[in-house]
C-alpha cells in the first residue's frame, strides 16, 4: 500500500518562500493531502476489503448478487434502529419488513453514497486547492522576485548592498500601490472560509441531512449509557444492510422476489474518515474565521499593524515601524510583513531602517517646500 502513496510525495513540498499565512496553508497542503489519501484508501479496495458482500442463494450467482446490490443501492429500516439487538432484531436497522404483507417505503433509509465516496473526496480536495491556485496566479511571484536570495544573507557586501537598493527602489516607486494586491489575498482567505462552510453543507446533502450534527452525535454517543445508546455511525454508515433483488420467474412461471443481507466492510473505513473530517472542518473553519477577524482589525487599525510588526520582527526599531505605518498604506505594510518572513532578519532590519529614513526625508522636504531630488 506504500507504493500507492508514493505519488503523494510530490504534494509535500517544503516551500521556503511563504506568500500566505499558516492557516491558509492548512487548506491547500494538509487538507488536500488528507482528502486525496482518503480517496486512494477507499479506491484501492483490494487492500481494505471488497466494497460489498451479500449472502447469496444457489439460485443467484454470488457475483451477480453483489454487483446488483452495489449498483442499485441498499437500505435499512428506520423503525428497527431503536430495538434491542439480539432480542428483537439481529442488527440495528435490520428486521422483517413484511410482517403486514407489504413493505412501508417511507420506513426505508436508502444508501447510495458509497458508490461516490472516492469521487467526492477527490472533488473536495480540488475545491480546497482552488483558493491557493487563485492566489498564486494573482501574486505572480512578486515575493520570490523581491527576495533575490537574501533569505540566507551569505553574500558579499557589494552584492548585498545592490540587492537592498533594488528592493528600496521598488518599495519607493510603488509606495501606496499595494492595497489591491493585499486585498486579493484577503479575498482568497475569505474564499477558503466559504469553501469549508460550503463543504459542510455539501456533506450534509451527500448524507441526506445527517452530517451537520454527526460529530456532536458521536460525542453524545460516547458519553451516554451503553444500554440506551444508538451508534450514529452505524445509522449513517451501516455494516449490514438489506437488498431487494430483481424479480425472477420461478419454475412454475410465478414471479419470485429475492431479498438478501449484505455486508459493507468499507463502511468501517468510511465512518472513521468522515468523523475525522467533521472535526477537522470545524477546527479549520474556526481558525479561518479568527484569521479573517484579525485581517479586519489590521485593515482598520494602524496601531495593530505597528504592534504586529514589532512582535514579529524584534530587531526593527519601533520608530522605524511607526514611520512606515504612518506614511504608507495597509498593502505596503502587508508586503513588508511577508518580505520580513522570508528575508534574513538583519537584512530586513537594514531595509526597514533605510526605508523609514527615506520616508522621513521626503516628508521634511514637503514641509519646508523643497522639491524632491
Amino acid at each position: 500500500m506504500l507504493d500507492v502513496f508514493r505519488g503523494l510525495k510530490n504534494l509535500i513540498k517544503v516551500n521556503y518562500v511563504h506568500i500566505d499565512s499558516p492557516v491558509f496553508r492548512l487548506h491547500y497542503s494538509i487538507t488536500v493531502i488528507l482528502l486525496i489519501s482518503f480517496s486512494l484508501i477507499v479506491t484501492t479496495r483490494q487492500y481494505v476489503g471488497n466494497p460489498i458482500d451479500c449472502i447469496h442463494t444457489k439460485d443467484i450467482p454470488e457475483d451477480v448478487l453483489n454487483t446488483y446490490c452495489w449498483i442499485h443501492s441498499t437500505y435499512t429500516l428506520k423503525s428497527f434502529f431503536n430495538k434491542k439487538v439480539g432480542v428483537e432484531v439481529p442488527y440495528p436497522g435490520i428486521g422483517n419488513s413484511r410482517e403486514k404483507g407489504k413493505e412501508d417505503m417511507n420506513d426505508r433509509k436508502i444508501y447510495k453514497y458509497y458508490q461516490w465516496v472516492c469521487f467526492c473526496l477527490f472533488f473536495q480536495a480540488m475545491l480546497f486547492y482552488a483558493p491557493r491556485w487563485l492566489w498564486k496566479s494573482w501574486e505572480g511571484g512578486k515575493i520570490r522576485a523581491l527576495m533575490m536570495d537574501l533569505d540566507v544573507g551569505v553574500c558579499t557586501e557589494i552584492e548585498k548592498k545592490t540587492k537592498k537598493k533594488l528592493i528600496l527602489d521598488y518599495l519607493w516607486e510603488n509606495l501606496r500601490y499595494h492595497n489591491w494586491w493585499a486585498y486579493r489575498y484577503y479575498l482568497c482567505e475569505s474564499l477558503a472560509l466559504v469553501n469549508v462552510i460550503g463543504q459542510m453543507f455539501l456533506m450534509n446533502r451527500f448524507f441526506d441531512g445527517e452530517f451537520m450534527t454527526f460529530g456532536l452525535k458521536v460525542i453524545a454517543y460516547m458519553e451516554s449509557d451503553q444500554e440506551d445508546r444508538v451508534d450514529p455511525m452505524i445509522y449513517i454508515f451501516p455494516r449490514m444492510v438489506k437488498c431487494t433483488l430483481f424479480n425472477k420467474f420461478g419454475s412454475s412461471g410465478e414471479v419470485e422476489r429475492h431479498d438478501a443481507l449484505c455486508i459493507l466492510p468499507l463502511n468501517v473505513v468510511n465512518e472513521k474518515i468522515y468523523v475525522f473530517l467533521w472535526f477537522w472542518f470545524v477546527i479549520l473553519g474556526i481558525l479561518t474565521f479568527i484569521t479573517l477577524i484579525y485581517r479586519l482589525i489590521i485593515i482598520f487599525s494602524p496601531r495593530m499593524r505597528v504592534y504586529m510588526m514589532r512582535m514579529r520582527f524584534r530587531l526593527v526599531r519601533r520608530d522605524n515601524v511607526d514611520t512606515i505605518v504612518r506614511r504608507s498604506k495597509m498593502g505596503d505594510w502587508y508586503l513588508l510583513y511577508i518580505l520580513g518572513e522570508n528575508l534574513d532578519s538583519v537584512i530586513f532590519r537594514d531595509i526597514m531602517h533605510e526605508f523609514a529614513n527615506k520616508l522621513n526625508h521626503n516628508y521634511q522636504h514637503h514641509i519646508h517646500g523643497v522639491p524632491d531630488a
